[in-house]
């Protein structure tokens, strides 16, 4: 279980309307590049991890409806982060209504029967907090950082857009209309997405992650206010949501507050939802891929390669998630791991150079992405890349490199238990990913536990595995002579 996720695209659409086209990879992109500052500000000292340490004394019940509730006290200061978490997201869609998930989190924001369109915003503002929401592939969340005395107020008019939201042609078509435009802008004018949705394509052969979060503009253009108020009663349902609340509250208040409001919402049935959904199964990777689009447009190339792997939901066997975290961190995390060492400081054929490992519910997938260096060619970076991962097969690992890295990771759990939002944002991708708080509280420990072993024979299955890769390249193409 992971505190970091899938690529370094930022979130996109609906934070201030500019923050809902997450992919996951986008979402915990931030931590991990929290985490690359604590890698570089972090000196090594040997740090023991212990239950007060890695712990967010987190409690967790459910509601009579089937709403699971995860509270996460925090008392240093008088705020408090309130999330909803529903897990429905853009791989969950019917057939043919690619980008209603997304969609449907911007109708979200419109008016029910007491709160006018937009009111739910303004209110929040009013008293100095901010709301806002995302969309991935696994899951949609909707959350606001809020001073303690609103929470009344917030959970009362979160409670009632699950259940009374109110659409109509009026606020369903116009609102359609900027998905379109979004799509445009964000997409189709940027040569980078448009190469990551043509990698989503081709890494996930019969599966709905193949599908770009916005979605499709053909099948954007057909979406209908039934096909939301369908979407709505079908996935916005308690038995369906977890409702995380971070910062200066108790167990006993938000018990109380949620039972109030949260409680008194209707549900079809009174079981959480499962985790594991009814999917269809992408095949293995047999062969070696490769991708590549130029485009004038281009701005800064990029060289990319990609290795997909069913998540521990759908293969228990392989190598847990923490290993493959932590070879990320060796490989690709900072200014000191193997790849940047080789390729930037020392062959000087790049200019920045990573590796994550991104997580979801289905299939996940470990990546390295680098930047050429002036007038160094994708060809010339790519043989380098490599030669550097045939090399790192063969050498012995930095005991004290790998030692520091996970002492990083130690520290960083102390930085999120601090933090407002960590604790939700954390917490809340686990549970909505079917892991559990123990999974979270557990974690740093597993890391701490991680083996040089285990290191090197996670490598060896993807770069000499069963694990065939996709490579993508994005290139300037040069205008011919005389083109506008």
């Amino acid at each position: 279980m992971a505190t970091h996720k899938r690529h370094t695209k930022k979130p996109s659409g609906c934070l201030t309307r500019l923050t809902s086209c997450t992919s996951t990879r986008a979402l915990m992109g931030f931590y991990r590049l929290f985490l690359f500052t604590c890698l570089m500000i972090i000196p090594y000292t040997p740090l023991k991890a212990s239950p007060t340490m890695s712990g967010f004394g987190a409690q967790q019940w459910t509601l009579h409806n089937g709403m699971d509730v995860v509270v996460i006290p925090n008392k240093r200061s008088p705020v408090i982060a309130h999330m909803v978490w529903y897990k429905i997201g853009a791989a969950d869609e019917p057939d043919g209504k690619s980008g209603i998930a997304h969609f449907f989190e911007h109708l979200m924001f419109k008016g029910t029967k007491n709160l006018e369109p937009g009111e739910f915003s303004k209110i929040v503002a009013r008293n100095g907090g901010r709301d806002n929401a995302f969309t991935s592939q696994d899951y949609t969340a909707y959350f606001q950082t809020i001073p303690k005395n609103m929470l009344d107020t917030v959970m009362k008019m979160e409670a009632e857009r699950m259940h009374q939201l109110i659409l109509t042609d009026d606020t369903v078509y116009p609102e359609r209309d900027v998905i379109l435009e979004e799509r445009k802008q964000r997409v189709d004018n940027d040569p980078t997405s448009i190469l990551d949705e043509a990698v989503d394509a081709a890494l996930y052969p019969n599966h709905p992650y193949s599908d770009p979060i916005i979605g499709w503009e053909h099948e954007i253009q057909r979406l209908t206010t039934d096909d939301a108020l369908a979407f709505y009663r079908q996935h916005y349902q308690p038995h369906n949501a977890i409702l995380v609340i971070s910062g200066d509250t108790s167990i006993e208040e938000v018990k109380t507050l949620a039972e109030k409001h949260y409680g008194a919402v209707p549900s079809v049935k009174k079981t959480p939802s499962p985790a594991i959904r009814p999917r269809s199964v992408s095949p293995p990777q047999r062969t070696e891929q490769r991708i590549s689009l130029k485009d004038p447009r281009v701005m800064q190339e990029k060289w990319q390669r990609l290795w997909k792997m069913p998540s521990m939901n759908l293969d228990s066997e392989r190598l847990p998630e923490e290993v493959y975290d932590l070879l990320a961190e060796v490989l690709g995390g900072g200014s000191t791991s193997f790849l940047y060492t080789r390729l930037v400081r020392e062959q000087k054929h790049a200019v920045a150079v990573s590796a994550y490992f991104s997580h979801a519910l289905d299939y996940d997938h470990f990546s390295i992405v680098a930047i050429p260096a002036a007038n160094v060619s994708l060809d010339t970076l790519e043989d380098a890349i490599s030669q550097a991962l045939d090399d790192f097969l063969t050498t012995p690992l930095d005991t004290q490199q790998v030692k520091r890295i996970k002492n990083a990771y130690l520290a960083q759990t102390l930085f999120d238990r601090d933090s407002l939002m960590g604790p939700a944002m954390i917490m809340g991708h686990a549970l909505v990913l079917g892991h559990t708080i123990d999974d979270v509280e557990t974690y740093p420990r597993k890391v701490s536990n991680v083996t040089e072993k285990e290191l090197m024979r996670a490598a060896q299955s993807l770069f000499s595995g069963e694990h065939k890769a996709l490579t993508a390249w994005l290139e300037k193409e040069d205008k011919p002579p005389n083109t506008p």
